[in-house]
């Protein structure tokens, strides 16, 4: 099977550097950030592993113990992947014996390490960091070749990694412990698919984590944000992810979950996955969804009403955000409902674009932002890392970020926030940003906040302050 590899002009990109860098320094100017309440020694693991993990492990940076505060903006759970970027002739099979084979074919040659990128919740925390976040990643990551990538990359980007090999299987195979790698394949008319081990496994693919290591929970102790998505349950155990869930509530730390294209296999899963789907969802601060995942969760069409509905089935619930994609995004939190259209654009590659959002959310939640400037901003960030081709290391940067804010070329074309809101029999207050301070909206009373004020308030906050990412776009 001939293949080629994607995106060639990343193909000079100079070596990483590998000398720690020194942490970058918070944004100036900003206002206050929200106020939140505020192990052992680690066994042997496989030895065909531990052999060739001195070094790796010497460069991750686990969590102090002890001080005050949180010094961590956010902290992600899981999902921590390389992807290896391919342009194919036509995407996997549908059949799964078809696409195993598919896979082990590319394994079996894997291409120059230039197509290489950090994939999964690096997104997040990438973004996060060039938005000025202090990141952290919680996660498995091998000491192949393949993990001493990620580790060089995440550095270079100034996020700290906090391994999870404490509880390790001495049983387990090499395998288990190697770093995922997602194959992210694109045809000809730009279509992805993705191929990874863990699409072939009954089990996680690090079922050999069978409970939360003792510097996880440091590192949540620490985190302002904790956030999981439903590829987590890919990795580790429902037991596992419960337990970070309740790590967090204990240690103040506020809970985003976004159940992702998952959420449905988990809503119809095992009894484990059911009970560990229903715990994220009743305890997470935030929700993030697609108005199809909120669709599927509740069986409500209308994502305002479905955005409602989740919000009711939560204790601690505070914003459930419906990502609409092109449209925009929406807001429901118990008093108001917020709708931001996007920004016009030429979009390249979606890749990354829902992990660019999360990010500026995380950003609006943390700096006490409103409703609409933070779906505002959550859009410009999405959209910028559009533009341009795939994810990782290449998701927006924060200038990028600032021409989008400052050219505020919304796409309100066509009825969608007419029908949503009219077609939502219980409302609370309503805003919608809008390029023309005119009511549209023939039965209901609708505040209409002009994006210009919108905007310039985000510049204002943005403008004086450098991205923290040591790396320059």
């Amino acid at each position: 099977m001939a293949l080629q590899t994607l995106n060639p002009a990343t193909a000079s990109r100079a070596p990483l550097p590998l000398a720690r860098r020194h942490p970058p320094q918070p944004f100036p100017h900003l206002p206050p950030r929200r106020r939140v309440a505020g192990g052992g020694v680690r066994p042997r693991a496989a030895v065909a592993v531990a052999v060739s993990g001195a070094v790796n492990e010497a460069r991750r940076r686990p969590p102090q113990e002890g001080g005050e505060g949180k010094g961590t903006d956010l902290a992600t759970l899981g999902n921590l992947c390389v992807d290896v970027v391919l342009s194919v002739p036509c995407l996997p099979p549908a059949q799964r014996d078809q696409r195993l084979a598919y896979m082990e074919g590319l394994a079996a040659s894997p291409p120059d390490q230039k197509y290489w990128e950090a994939g999964g919740n690096c997104n997040l925390a990438f973004a996060a960091a060039r938005l000025g976040l202090r990141c952290s990643t919680l996660g498995h990551v091998g000491q192949e070749v393949y993990g001493k990538f990620l580790l060089d990359v995440l550095e270079a980007e100034g996020i700290t990694v906090v391994g999870m090999l404490e509880n390790a299987d001495v049983t387990a195979c090499r395998q288990a412990y190697e770093t995922l790698l997602c194959w992210v394949l694109v045809d000809p008319f730009q279509r992805h698919g993705f191929c990874s081990r863990a699409d072939f496994s009954k089990e996680p693919a690090f079922s050999w984590i069978r409970k939360l290591p003792a510097e996880t929970k440091i590192a949540i102790h620490h985190s302002k944000i904790l956030f999981s998505n439903g590829y987590a349950f890919d990795e580790f155990s429902p037991d596992v992810i419960a337990s970070a869930i309740d790590c967090a509530i204990d240690a103040g730390t506020s809970i985003f979950f976004d159940p992702g294209p998952r959420g449905r296999s988990l809503l119809h899963g095992n009894p484990d996955e059911q009970r560990a789907l229903e715990h994220a969802l009743r305890l997470s601060d935030v929700l993030l969804l697609t108005s199809d995942e909120a669709e599927s969760l509740t069986n409500i069409r209308n994502p305002i009403q479905a955005g409602q509905e989740l919000l009711r089935r939560g204790t601690r619930t505070k914003w459930v955000v419906i990502k609409m994609g092109s449209k925009g995004s929406i807001m429901i939190t118990e008093s108001a409902v917020s709708c931001a259209p996007s920004f016009k654009i030429r979009v390249v590659d979606t890749v990354g674009c829902g992990d660019s959002f999360t990010a500026a959310i995380a950003f609006g939640f943390l700096h006490d932002l409103p409703a609409i400037s933070t779906l505002a901003l959550a859009n410009a960030v999405g959209a910028a890392t559009a533009t341009g081709c795939g994810a990782g290391r290449n998701v927006a940067h924060l200038d990028k970020v600032l021409n989008l804010l400052r050219e505020s070329d919304l796409n309100e074309e066509g009825k969608t926030w007419t029908e949503l809101i009219e077609g939502c029999s219980v409302c609370p207050e309503v805003s919608v940003m809008s390029k023309t301070p005119v009511n549209g909206f023939s039965d209901r009373l609708v505040n209409v906040v002009p994006v210009h004020g919108v905007v310039s308030g985000l510049l204002s906050m943005l403008e004086a302050a450098p991205e923290r990412s040591t790396v320059q776009a």
